[in-house]
């Protein structure tokens, strides 16, 4: 089992290395909102989670 959890720290680390380098700080923010939300299961904090993440990753419309 600890194995497990240490696996899914690096898992974690890596996904939120990689939403800073490409997304910058308002990634790291939809990131955290969206786990705040999963720990609290408010389905309101992870769709606003979501939403931001969503909207770094479409970008801006042509």
């Amino acid at each position: 089992m600890p194995a497990f959890y240490l696996l899914s720290a690096i898992l974690i680390t890596g996904l939120e290395q990689t939403l800073q380098w490409k997304y910058g700080a308002t990634g790291i923010i939809g990131l955290l909102i969206l786990t705040i939300g999963f720990k609290a299961k408010s389905s309101a904090l992870i769709s606003i989670g979501a939403v931001v993440l969503a909207l770094l990753v479409a970008g801006p419309a042509l």
